[in-house]
C-alpha cells in the first residue's frame, strides 16, 4: 500500500433487507453509510452458499476434470469438481464429498489450499480450494438431477497450459490451479 495515501473509509452497514429469494442464493439490498460523508447507498449484494472446487491428483500426476454446460455462459466449461458446501459443513469434507459425488473419485488425504472471495463488490460468499491426492475412482459418479457431467484426467502440466492459454476459463478454478501450482512444484518429483 502506498503510505502516503490514507486508508479508504469503512462504511457502516444499516441494515439489509431480502429482494429476491431463490434455491441456489438471495438478493439482499443493503444500506451503508459512508462515516466522513454521511452519504447514505443502498447496494445489491448477492448472498449464497460457500463453494469449494477440488484439485484431485491422481498418483500418476493427472488432475481429475470436468466438462459440463453452464447456463450463464451458455456453453460448456472445463473446470475442477466443485459445488455448494452444505450449511455448517467443513469445507475439505464438502471438497471430499462433490469430488466423490460428481466424478466417482476418492482420495487418500484432502486439504485446504486456500479461499477466497468470488466478488466481493457483490457477492458475500467464499469459495474454499481443496486439494485430494491420491485420487482414485472409487464410484459410479452421483449426480444432482440438473447435472450431466463428461469426467477426464489430464497431465498437470497440460491442464496449467490450458489454463494460460485461455481453454480454462472459471475464474474459480484458475484461483484452484494457482494455488495449487507451488505445492505441484513441490510434489511432483515424487509422482510416477
Amino acid at each position: 500500500m502506498n503510505p502516503s495515501s490514507p486508508d479508504p473509509a469503512r462504511w457502516e452497514n444499516h441494515g439489509r433487507r431480502l429482494l429476491v429469494s431463490t434455491r441456489i442464493l438471495d438478493l439482499q439490498s443493503v444500506r451503508f453509510r459512508h462515516p466522513v460523508r454521511g452519504t447514505e447507498r443502498e447496494f445489491v449484494v448477492v448472498d449464497a452458499p460457500d463453494w469449494v472446487n477440488v484439485i484431485a491428483l491422481t498418483p500418476q500426476g493427472h488432475l481429475v476434470l470436468v466438462r459440463q454446460f453452464r447456463y450463464g455462459i451458455d456453453t460448456f466449461s472445463l473446470e475442477v469438481p466443485g459445488g455448494v458446501i452444505e450449511r455448517g459443513e467443513d469445507p475439505v469434507a464438502a471438497g471430499v464429498r462433490e469430488l466423490r459425488e460428481e466424478t466417482g473419485y476418492a482420495g487418500a488425504s484432502a486439504r485446504l489450499l486456500g479461499s477466497v472471495h468470488p466478488n466481493p463488490a457483490i457477492q458475500s460468499n467464499r469459495c474454499h480450494l481443496v486439494l485430494v491426492e491420491a485420487a482414485a475412482r472409487v464410484a459410479a459418479p452421483a449426480w444432482d438431477h440438473d447435472e450431466e457431467i463428461a469426467v477426464s484426467t489430464a497431465p498437470v502440466e497440460e491442464v496449467f497450459a490450458w489454463a494460460r492459454c485461455g481453454r480454462i476459463t472459471h475464474a474459480l478454478v484458475l484461483n484452484a490451479l494457482w494455488l495449487f501450482e507451488p505445492v505441484w512444484a513441490e510434489l511432483k518429483g515424487r509422482v510416477v
